[in-house]
């Protein structure tokens, strides 16, 4: 009873499991498996990719991927939150922090335009992770791995102090000399050749202030829409949102996509619809480039002319059908007339009726919807965006975290951003703004839902928000904008634009808007229906910044290249 005894009792064999490799985002202790096979069932049936299994039997059974390949799913690591033992535990959070270091922020993913609830953690000023939160009407318990391993991105790469082009060279400078420069270059232009455009992580805030700051110059160039896009705050609300809301697809029994591969544009989304076709009794069609949406379909036709059939059909024989149209559909140069076409489908299939609106349209940046809601897009004879990107279109350009486009030689180009991506290389003057998780700011779903992202860190350096830097620089032109902090700035916001203030609330559009649209017209070509996203792991500035972003994108691109057979094949 002392000592105890000197050997065990225990005769049976100790099992030991190797670990196994299933990719960069799951690191796997396979010792405490438990076999409650819980990973096996999400990847097969919520993500729809049945990458992992159990071989072997008995005290033998283990659970691994084919060959021990990597996992391919974009919504993989939802499995870490599923392993009730650790088992399967996060690679690049492994061993950084301890959860009672931690700092928690409820906040909004910006990575697409779902707004996934998430939850950040921060250490100091560092964000050490990002964690789903429970969202029935969003994105219910899950988040994509582009939205949780984001993070190596906030760190690299970062514009913590201005910079002034001089020579052709980009130096560091200070505040005062960057806003000195862009002073001097706007008083010498005229008002009609000074232009903004916002990018895909803008929120609400500096966006308002920036249309603010070019109505008092004079100038209503402004836009935040890809050159092309038809979509317009003047055809009304419901003309660009997802009206049927997230959580109506699972209402649906009959869905139309046009022109997008919801499983890059939107994995959590994409989840949803696997849902709804696992209920079944749901007819599902795509009209564009072939895709593994991880649920069958019927294949309608690579071009606008898969649509034209539709145009004059007799109303479906459905209660509740659903169009959605992607961003590959409408960004080019008939995207107008292929809006129209679908608009008018949509009519004449009864996707739109009493008490029902099925004319969804899927954005793919998180500042579009909210852009569109404040109508920051060009004023009575304001140049659009294709045209302010032509070659010497415009003396001075600002770019509030614009990366995504290439811009021609000729303006002096301004660009309030927050990393060294295709935006800062082009600039003449960098403006060091902050990352969404160092900001308080509105942003606007898909859906139209106001959503809040809370601050959980603090930029880096001498970089600021967004809307601070916009105020600071309106006082040096002269034209000083209207508030001193960031309630005064919503205050102004929720006085021209009263539905901002409604957090977590969706204001309905009017189902006559898609009439609006059917009167378009057009005629739409033949080219076919693409996708406007190329690489899931890469669509944004954070993105490419991040390594482990890199990874999962070179094993994305090696696998399309070289898809692996399975046993059963």
């Amino acid at each position: 009873m002392a000592y105890g005894v000197d050997s065990s009792r225990y005769q049976e064999n100790k099992r030991a499991v190797e670990d196994k490799y299933i990719g960069p985002l799951v690191k796997t202790i396979m010792t405490r498996c438990i076999q409650c096979t819980r990973c096996i069932r999400f990847s097969s049936e919520i993500a729809g990719v049945p990458e992992l299994g159990a071989i072997g039997r008995g005290e033998d059974m283990e659970i691994t991927t084919y060959l021990e390949q990597a996992m391919t799913s974009e919504l993989q690591s939802n499995v870490v939150d599923l392993c009730p033992v650790g088992a399967l535990t996060s690679k690049p959070y492994a061993f950084t922090a301890r959860p009672w270091e931690l700092n928690k922020t409820q906040s909004v993913d910006v990575m697409d335009a779902l707004g996934s609830a998430i939850r950040i953690d921060t250490r100091g000023r560092e964000v050490m992770r990002i964690l789903p939160r429970t969202n029935d009407e969003v994105n219910e318990e899950w988040i994509s791995d582009k939205t949780r391993h984001i993070v190596d991105g906030l760190r690299t790469e970062r514009l913590d102090q201005p910079y002034l082009r001089e020579n052709g060279r980009l130096r560091p400078a200070t505040w005062n000399e960057a806003f000195a420069a862009v002073a001097r270059k706007v008083k010498a232009s005229k008002p009609s050749r000074i232009g903004a455009l916002a990018g895909q992580l803008a929120g609400v805030e500096e966006m308002f202030a920036l249309k603010q700051l070019l109505a008092a110059l004079g100038s209503s160039n402004t836009d935040a829409r890809y050159p092309g896009s038809p979509l317009h705050p003047k055809y009304g609300r419901a003309s660009y949102l997802f009206n049927s809301t997230v959580a109506g697809i699972d209402r649906a029994d009959a869905i139309m996509l046009i022109g997008v591969n919801p499983r890059r544009e939107s994995a959590v989304l994409n989840a949803r619809i696997r849902k709804r076709y696992l209920k079944g009794n749901v007819l599902i069609g795509l009209v564009g480039e072939r895709a593994d949406l991880t649920y069958p379909y019927n294949y309608l036709g690579a071009g606008p002319e898969s649509l034209a059939q539709f145009v004059d059909h007799a109303p479906a024989d459905k209660s509740s059908p659903m169009f959605i149209v992607g961003q590959g559909a409408l960004n080019r140069r008939d995207g107008a007339a292929v809006l129209s076409m679908a608009a008018k489908a949509a009519l004449s299939l009864g996707v739109v009726k009493d008490g029902w609106n099925g004319f969804n349209i899927l954005h793919d940046e998180a500042a579009l919807p909210g852009a569109l809601d404040l109508g920051f897009v060009p004023g009575e004879g304001g140049l659009d965006t294709g045209v302010m990107l032509e070659p010497n279109a415009l003396d001075v350009l600002f770019l509030l975290g614009v990366d995504e486009i290439e811009v021609a030689p000729g303006p002096f180009v301004v660009y309030i951003g927050t990393h060294g991506d295709r935006g800062a290389h082009r600039a003449d003057v960098i403006l060091p703004g902050a990352a969404y998780p160092e900001k308080s700011a509105l942003y606007v779903n898909t859906e139209g839902r106001v959503q809040m992202a809370n601050r959980a860190a603090f930029p880096p350096g001498d970089a600021r928000e967004d809307w601070a830097i916009l105020r600071a620089l309106s006082g040096v032109l002269g034209h000083t904008l209207p508030y001193d902090s960031l309630p005064q700035l919503r205050q102004a916001l929720f006085a021209a634009h009263p539905h901002f203030m409604r957090l977590d609330q969706i204001a309905p559009g009017d189902a006559a808007d898609i009439g609006k649209l059917a009167k378009l017209g057009g005629v739409a070509d033949k080219a076919p229906l693409v996708s406007s996203v190329g690489d899931f792991y890469l669509t944004n500035p954070i993105a490419r910044a991040s390594a482990t972003m890199a990874e999962c994108s070179a094993l994305a691109n090696a696998a399309a290249k070289n898809p692996s057979m399975t046993a059963a094949e």
